[in-house]
């Protein structure tokens, strides 16, 4: 019996000193604006891959300052306009060579939000507020008189498949349609994951934990209640190979949206990690996104 209590109390402290950690540490494990040996600022701007670009500063509906790269294919902005949400660590400049093919491959403009607390943003990172910043970011595009206005296409990788989803689901009369990348459907799934015993005491909608400390999570993002409800069309890019977010995760997306909207395609790619998808599917994943774009936020479509 002694024995037993020792273990006990063993498995107790842990589980105590875990969510202790959680509680104190979540938004370090959740936002990281700063990769280790890296600064906060940007190691490079879009001119270095001579690319045409706007600094673009918004203000967030809370008052926070937040920086922006507005890219243009062309000086006159033809095609559809993306607007691109990062995963969760680093900063924007660290996507410009995805950006650069991106425009290549699809003829389009991107919209590089720096999330508050990243880059040269002001402010801390949080749930509440980045689904602000998101919201500033497509106020402003929704604005402009240089773009097709009706041609404004939300795309989110990871954390940012998550922002995505919530400003889509919000935004159905500016936003065309959305393509999530390798996006996890929570953090309270995520937590599991990354701290497997955890999944007892903290899980989503759809697990058996028993949710016990579901309340100390700041930053839920549940982005599987989000895309339950948006109605325009969804692509789904899932990486087979993803080494952070299991795979099973994009799935469990598609079919809650599946569920309600007729609109969605999902495409996996056998070789594809968490961050390289994008270069491993090759053609492949350009030609995906292409079409998709073509069918969803076409030239000829009229602005709204």
């Amino acid at each position: 019996m002694a024995y037993v209590s020792v273990l006990l109390y063993g498995l107790g402290g842990i589980v105590v000193a875990g969510v202790a950690l959680l509680v104190v540490f979540q938004e370090k494990l959740v936002y990281v604006p700063v990769l280790p040996g890296l600064t906060k600022s940007y190691p490079i701007t879009p001119a270095r891959l001579n690319l045409i670009y706007e600094d673009v500063w918004l203000r967030s509906s809370d008052g926070v300052r937040l920086h922006s790269w507005f890219i243009k294919m062309l000086p006159d902005c033809q095609g559809p306009t993306i607007l691109f949400f990062q995963e969760n660590a680093g900063n924007i400049a660290h996507r410009l060579e995805m950006v650069r093919i991106m425009i290549q491959k699809l003829n389009c403009n991107v919209f590089m939000l720096s999330y508050r607390g990243y880059g040269e943003s002001d402010g801390y990172p949080s749930q509440h507020g980045i689904i602000k910043d998101a919201q500033a970011a497509l106020d402003h595009l929704s604005q402009r008189t240089d773009i097709d206005t009706s041609r404004i296409v939300v795309f989110g990788r990871s954390l940012g498949g998550a922002v995505g989803a919530v400003l889509t689901k919000n935004n159905p009369e500016k936003v065309s349609a959305l393509i999530l990348e390798n996006t996890f459907t929570s953090i309270l799934d995520m937590a599991g994951v990354l701290l497997p015993f955890l999944k007892w005491f903290i899980g989503g909608s759809g697990t058996k934990s028993l949710k016990l400390l579901n309340f100390v999570v700041r930053s839920p993002w549940n982005t599987i209640d989000a895309i339950g409800e948006v109605k325009q069309p969804v692509l789904f890019l899932s990486g087979l190979q993803d080494e952070m977010v299991p795979p099973f995760h994009m799935k469990m997306l598609y079919a809650k949206a599946a569920a309600r909207n007729s609109q969605c395609t999902f495409v996996e790619f056998p070789s594809g990690m968490h961050m390289d998808t994008w270069l491993t599917g090759g053609d492949v994943y350009w030609r995906t996104v292409m079409q998709f774009l073509v069918k969803h936020a076409p030239e000829e479509k009229k602005q709204r």
